[in-house]
């Protein structure tokens, strides 16, 4: 292995961190994004619960916005519940988009992770055959070492930031879904509890 990353040349240390990064944030959006963490079941009917026999405080609304991600977008509209529905819904809706913003955390990097390491190992593609064509140039083509040196470094590069960008690219792609999927519920789940609250649903 080490081998292989040292004929490789200098462009395999950058796809090598890439790899390692992507691997780390992976490993974060999976704990990070769990059904239980963003939504917990039952926290609405908990809500509920509260409002119904009139037992709902501040207390209750602080340490719902610090339970979840769905508990700060309730304690939102919560805080406002004295006003009209559409009040609680702005306020829902401003507190969701900081939400999502955190709940998207690393994506981005994770993407272009997933962008940049094909041109990485492109890049050392090039580099490779610029030493082919050099080598032939100054030693003609009686040499095949030093030609086969040239396209294993091309090769092997190329195939190193294919390796980083299929998973990278697929995770993002994954974990986008995910995200957008846990934002639907969340507003789902927020504006039960509003419409309860207002009388406009049972």
């Amino acid at each position: 292995m080490f081998e292989m990353i040292q004929s490789g040349g200098w462009l395999m240390l950058p796809i090598i961190a890439c790899s390692i990064l992507a691997l780390a944030i992976v490993a974060e959006r999976f704990w990070s994004l769990q059904e239980k963490k963003i939504n917990p079941p039952n926290l609405v009917a908990q809500v509920w619960q509260w409002h119904k026999s009139n037992s709902l405080s501040d207390e209750h609304i602080v340490a719902l916005s610090n339970n979840s991600p769905l508990g700060r977008v309730l304690a939102a509209g919560l805080v406002n519940r004295n006003h009209p529905r559409e009040i609680m819904k702005e306020s829902i809706e401003e507190v969701g988009h900081q939400v999502i913003h955190e709940l998207e955390r690393y994506l981005n990097t994770l993407g272009t992770i997933a962008s940049i390491t094909p041109l990485l190992g492109l890049l050392g593609t090039v580099i490779g055959m610029i030493k082919v064509f050099a080598a032939i140039t100054t030693q003609g083509v009686g040499n095949p070492t030093v030609l086969a040196g040239g396209i294993s470094e091309a090769l092997i590069t190329t195939a190193a930031g294919l390796s980083v960008a299929i998973p990278s690219l697929i995770f993002y792609r994954y974990f986008r879904g995910k995200v957008d999927a846990l934002v639907l519920k969340m507003e789902e789940e927020a504006l039960k509890i509003v419409d309860v609250m207002h009388g406009e649903r049972e």
